[in-house]
């Protein structure tokens, strides 16, 4: 783990005012009525919730539409949105489902993709060519002529496709696959109803995300978003703009994005996304990345920047290896592409993901362009030391705190035991709490496990405080969003329809002035 500690004279950014605090919950994870959160009833009621316990801040995953494994981390769209979070009560309410045609009411605490999935996007399919056919109105040709750059591309790359059964692009005929024009144009004409589709279902999120926007503007409420670094082989992006990865003549990935072992993983993390031609990047202005970003900041209040480090310096793995252990190191853009971004875009509100083992240039670059990092308190307990930079005393006022992340176990499962628990984590676990014990503030020993770490979180230097919602609602690790390097059972966690109704309340409120 890195050992730097954020300087006391480093001041939290503008955009990271004033102090507060927030919950961790991905959109998806939402109490929603059929199956999976969505961006309706349940969302509003979701924001008041939580004005109501004094928060702030709401921080989700990645917007985008999921790829393998259902991850948030592997779209195949960088700039396209999720369809499955439109909300089919809001269609209802415009008149674009039929009340029979809703599914029955599920409010679960499992997201169950495989018998949710085929059903929900035949009711979107349906809304949509209803709203087609009803006439679409100025808002959405204007939503579509705003959208242009990327909209197109989506639209064609999904119908694609599903067309050719979802097989990867590389595996597409080879006019299709190397975009020739005439090749596109037929395509288009002849799946010109599905492509009409594919537009609408991206403006039926917009429209649904910008009256969540509006509320949450309304309750002083930022929404900070998360802003991977790469993007899916075999996604849109890269087969609309191959000449910007690092790719064989086939289309294929030469080397691919992971970290090396570390905290989480042994053998690394083999991500196997592509990895980026910067000085392709450079000679066009960073202009890829900068639709990127300003499609990003149109969303969000705030961006998590994911695996920020890869801006200095990212671990390249030959294609062919199967885990991440033999890699090298490669210096990233620096600095010069946040400058050329900042001069298109204004002031980046992003903060910098900067966990992991740490180059001395990664450091020097976040503190170089003053993003506030992050401090994950659960961290502090497996390589303790006093001057942890995951201990609260040690934060400093640039940064933003968490219990964890989204990658990491909850408080409960990470200082007792869960059913199924090797001898080996039955130790850790033993050793992590005979730690606790000795170093926990005398002020929060009387309360709950749960409670006393986020009251040890919130009263720390830290600018911003971050609570998941598991942890708010000290459940156990069962309850875990991602475990990385597991290949199923991720990213299904879900608010059931009671959860909220068990939350102290008024503890949430006295954590933060």
């Amino acid at each position: 783990m890195n050992e730097m500690i954020h300087s006391a004279e480093e001041r939290a950014p503008n955009y990271l005012s004033p102090r507060c605090s927030g919950i961790l919950l991905p959109v998806a994870s939402l109490p929603g009525p059929y199956g999976i959160g969505e961006l309706g009833q349940t969302a509003l009621d979701w924001l008041d919730f939580l004005c109501d316990c004094g928060q702030k801040i709401w921080q989700i995953l990645p917007l985008n539409p999921i790829g393998y494994g259902h991850s948030p981390y592997q779209s195949v769209a960088s700039l396209a949105c999720e369809p499955l979070l439109i909300s089919l009560e809001e269609l209802h309410r415009d008149g674009l489902l039929l009340g029979k045609e809703l599914p029955t009411p599920s409010f679960g605490n499992h997201i169950a993709y495989g018998a949710i999935e085929k059903k929900r996007m035949e009711l979107l399919k349906r809304a949509a060519e209803r709203f087609l056919t009803d006439g679409c109105g100025a808002d959405f040709t204007e939503f579509c002529w705003r959208e242009v750059g990327w909209l197109e591309d989506h639209a064609l790359f999904q119908v694609l496709w599903k067309y050719f059964q979802y097989k990867p692009w590389v595996d597409w005929p080879e006019p299709l696959r190397k975009r020739d024009k005439g090749a596109l144009g037929r395509m288009r004409e002849q799946f010109s109803g599905e492509l009409a589709v594919q537009r609408v279902l991206q403006y039926f999120f917009h429209r649904h995300w910008e009256a969540i926007r509006q509320r949450a503007r309304e309750l002083g409420i930022k929404i900070v978003g998360d802003l991977p670094i790469f993007v899916s082989s075999d996604g849109a992006d890269v087969w609309a703009h191959g000449e910007l990865f690092d790719l064989n003549p086939d289309g294929r990935p030469r080397v691919v994005a992971g970290v090396p072992p570390d905290y989480f993983s042994a053998t690394g993390q083999r991500w196997g996304n592509p990895l980026y031609r910067w000085e392709i990047h450079e000679r066009e202005d960073y202009a890829w990345w900068v639709t990127r970003l300003r499609r990003a900041m149109g969303l969000h209040d705030v961006l998590r920047v994911d695996h920020f480090r890869g801006f200095a310096d990212y671990w390249e793995i030959p294609a062919e290896k199967p885990t991440a252990v033999e890699g090298r190191w490669v210096r990233g853009p620096g600095k010069e592409f946040f400058v050329a971004a900042g001069r298109q875009l204004g002031t980046l509100p992003l903060i910098a993901e900067d966990l992991g083992i740490l180059s001395d240039d990664a450091v020097e670059l976040r503190k170089s362009l003053v993003l506030p990092g992050l401090r994950i308190l659960l961290f502090a307990f497996d390589d303790y030391c006093e001057k942890s930079p995951f201990l609260p005393e040690n934060f400093g006022e640039n940064c933003v705190a968490y219990t964890g992340t989204h990658d990491n176990d909850t408080v409960l499962g990470t200082f007792f035991d869960g059913p199924n628990g090797t001898e080996e984590e039955r130790q850790m676990r033993a050793k992590r709490r005979s730690i606790l014990e000795k170093i926990l503030p005398e002020p929060y020993q009387s309360l709950p496990l749960g409670q006393a770490l986020l009251a040890w979180l919130a009263n720390s230097e830290a600018q911003w405080v971050i609570f998941p919602m598991q942890d708010v609602l000290q459940l156990d690790g069962n309850a875990r969003t991602n475990v990385p390097g597991k290949a199923s059972g991720n990213w299904e966690w879900k608010l059931d329809g009671k959860s909220l109704g068990s939350v102290d309340r008024n503890f949430l409120r006295r954590l933060r002035p």
